[in-house]
């Protein structure tokens, strides 16, 4: 599998333009073997994009010429738009690795090898768009009307109308100090959600019409929590967080049993030799144990497998649950043993 390369300036301008205009897209860098073959990998991202959009589920999907999925698609350039289709589809030969081509890219000329395009989803139509030759941001400040300005403002349009809507409510009902219900570290999110009309949310859906809602006190250094996620025990060497404990715990002081809380990052090991490992090519997150001294480039050497995650699911569960977060920052004060808060 090829990685993607960094993006450039015009493409980091191009995403940076898309996600302020809350344009929701994925990502495919096109090879000079995928540009010769007709064919590209439909990366996890990519799965997880469609997936997500309703487009398509590459896990549903039986292998073979006969099950491929042709979704109508329009190649925009700077100017103009051409009618074409997708083909989304699993090969019989070898494991069935979910593909994608996207015809005419070559007759408009609109790819070369290396270049990098995104492909944006809307009312059940991909949109191809390629970051590394259009200035996406020079095409919307024109006053010339394009299919590619006319696509980013509706989507834009849209996206806002609720965000416009919430962001209405929490000015109108959030002024001035307000006591939370209950004197707990959820007390002011559900003092805030009470205040919206929203009912308490144990589920994994967003809050308020697809929006995530998080609560946050202005002094505090806990960290905000996105989402979380056990470990993919039938994936994993270790088969559940006892087992995990039991290898790499320790027993604090005062304490006559094993006990691990801990955190673990991609850049180095922790005192228990734990950290974490990005395994693109294999589709994975891994914590595993690392060798405590750094290897001349700065890496650490891989001692042993620990658990896992499979990087699709958890790029659904982000979506899931973040596909849209607003987060409220509270000022806050005791009186009268209650507390009370702010928004900033």
């Amino acid at each position: 599998m090829i990685h993607m390369r960094p993006y450039n300036a015009l493409e980091t301008k191009n995403v940076k333009f898309l996600v302020d205009k809350q344009v929701e897209f994925t990502t495919i860098q096109i090879t000079e073997t995928g540009l010769k073959k007709s064919i590209l990998d439909a990366t996890a991202s990519v799965r997880a994009y469609f997936k997500e959009k309703n487009v398509h589920d590459y896990e549903t999907q039986l292998q073979g010429p006969e099950h491929k999925r042709i979704i109508n698609t329009y190649i925009l350039t700077e100017d103009a738009q051409y009618l074409t289709k997708t083909s989304l589809y699993r090969p019989v030969t070898k494991k069935g690795d979910p593909r994608l081509w996207v015809n005419k890219v070559r007759d408009v000329e609109f790819l070369r090898a290396n270049d990098i395009f995104a492909i944006i989803a809307h009312r059940g139509i991909l949109f191809a768009v390629n970051l590394t030759t259009i200035n996406i941001e020079k095409v919307c400040a024109s006053p010339i009307d394009t299919p590619l300005k006319d696509l980013i403002f509706e989507v834009s349009r849209e996206k806002s109308s609720v965000s416009d809507e919430l962001l209405g409510l929490i000015k109108d009902r959030m002024t001035d100090w307000m006591p939370a219900e209950i004197l707990a570290d959820t007390g002011i999110g559900r003092t805030v959600e009470t205040i919206l009309g929203i009912d308490m949310n144990p589920s994994k859906a967003p809050d308020y019409k697809g929006i995530e809602i998080k609560s946050h006190r202005e002094a505090s250094r806990v960290r905000n929590t996105l989402f979380t996620q056990a470990p993919e025990w039938a994936i994993s060497r270790l088969k559940s967080g006892r087992a995990i404990v039991e290898e790499y715990g320790y027993i604090p002081e005062g304490y006559n049993h094993k006990s691990l809380h801990v955190t673990l990052s991609a850049n180095r090991p922790n005192p228990q030799g734990l950290g974490l490992l990005v395994q693109p090519q294999l589709g994975l997150l891994e914590a595993d144990e690392f060798s405590p001294v750094a290897l001349e480039d700065g890496t650490f050497r891989k001692r042993n497998d620990v658990a896992a995650w499979q990087l699709i699911n958890l790029h659904e569960r982000l979506l899931t649950k973040h596909h849209e977060t607003f987060w409220i920052d509270a000022e806050t004060k005791k009186e009268g043993g209650r507390e009370l808060f702010r928004v900033i």
